[in-house]
């Protein structure tokens, strides 16, 4: 079923490469360009939530379409197999950074206006560098995770 691995191939790139791309590549460059902290915040705080969904809908694709591809070959669809459980984890990740971390941190953002008038010490500005230190390590350990399910997917189709 080359149709099906496809899928579940291209739903792992995708999300992976989205993190990367983010991670490495617009989120330095917005901070790098432009010419307030504000700005390049509300760049972020735009496009975050697009690659949370993106990833969400590619973790789905990639449950089902991996699930149909072990039922063809092995018989049973393995939903408790390493590579289900991983994706799992990341969705849980994926769904606590969306809501939990990045609600509350447009919350502050909000409260804030404009977060380069507020001082380093300020409660709402440690806070939100707290809450930022998370979202970092959220995406970092979903990234890590994705590394492991595209290791494990590989050995498992060759």
């Amino acid at each position: 079923m080359p149709v099906v691995r496809f899928f579940m191939l291209l739903a792992l790139v995708v999300w992976l490469g989205g993190i990367v791309f983010f991670a490495f590549v617009l989120a330095p460059t917005v901070f790098a360009v432009l010419p307030s902290r504000q700005l390049a915040g509300n760049v972020v705080s735009r496009a975050l939530p697009l690659l949370h969904w993106i990833g969400i809908a590619s973790g789905l694709v990639f449950a089902v379409t991996s699930m149909v591809q072990a039922r063809v070959t092995a018989g049973t669809a393995e939903p408790f197999a390493a590579r289900h459980l991983l994706i799992y984890l990341m969705i849980v990740l994926t769904l606590l950074s969306q809501f939990a971390v990045g609600g509350k941190m447009m919350a502050l953002r909000t409260q804030m206006s404009v977060i380069d008038d507020i001082p380093q010490e300020d409660p709402r500005r440690v806070e939100f560098n707290r809450l930022h230190q998370w979202s970092t390590r959220l995406e970092s350990t979903v990234l890590l995770l994705g590394l492991a399910v595209l290791y494990l997917t590989a050995r498992r189709l060759t």
